[in-house]
């Protein structure tokens, strides 16, 4: 079976896996991290290059002040609790996004743990937090912009380096819970992306399930505009 190099996914459906089962909403987002512990280990078995994952989008912060609380602090918990075990398993991290809406012990430790990874060579896993594909495109022209490049020599290429994920473009993008949209995630990056949407909610997305979306994965003609 073909593994795509480059997987991305909107983990999407915490609030109403939680909401089915009359929990709060934070019970669906601590759910969700069981979730994305099990498809980090599975992608790294099966040979994925890069997994990206949509974890907080610039548009959350619109949410209630004590949801985004909880969710910071869900956000600093994980990555304390979760950096040996990363390490243990060669995994190097990544955090893209505007992370200076985060609190400056979350951006500490965020910063600490990017650190501590850094020289791992196995899985790229690549946290989207705060991040939104209008907001990336704007900073990597501002970046090109204090970079003096001139117009002559930008190209996409030039401009795809100045991105969050600089030129490393999305083979598989998955969305679970069932909405089929792309909220504004990674404009750039996936627009050759087969795109996978699945009912499943976020904390019931395991191994079987990824399987079945690489599996489709396998049946996609890519052309890139081509043909045959």
């Amino acid at each position: 079976m073909n593994i795509p190099k480059h997987i991305a996914i909107i983990m999407d459906g915490n609030g109403r896996w939680a909401k089915k089962r009359k929990l709060p909403r934070i019970a669906g987002h601590k759910k969700g991290v069981g979730a994305v512990r099990n498809i980090v280990k599975h992608c790294g078995k099966i040979g994925v290059e890069t997994l990206t994952l949509f974890a907080f989008s610039s548009e959350n912060k619109n949410r209630s002040t004590d949801e985004v609380s909880l969710l910071f602090k869900l956000f600093l918990s994980t990555l304390k609790n979760e950096v040996v075990k990363l390490d243990k398993h060669n995994v190097r991290l990544e955090i893209i996004g505007d992370l200076s809406l985060f609190p400056p012990d979350v951006q500490k430790i965020a910063a600490e743990a990017q650190a501590r990874l850094s020289n791992n060579s196995g899985l790229t896993l690549v946290i989207a937090a705060n991040y939104g594909g209008q907001w990336d495109i704007v900073n990597a022209c501002k970046s090109v912009i204090a970079s003096g490049i001139s117009a002559e020599e930008l190209n996409q290429q030039v401009f795809a380096q100045h991105l969050a994920l600089q030129n490393n473009m999305v083979d598989l993008l998955i969305r679970s819970s069932g909405e089929q949209r792309i909220s504004n995630f990674l404009l750039w990056d996936i627009a050759y992306s087969e795109l996978y949407f699945t009912d499943t909610l976020w904390p019931d997305f395991d191994k079987l399930q990824l399987d079945k979306a690489i599996e489709s994965f396998n049946y996609r003609d890519r052309r890139y505009g081509g043909r045959q």
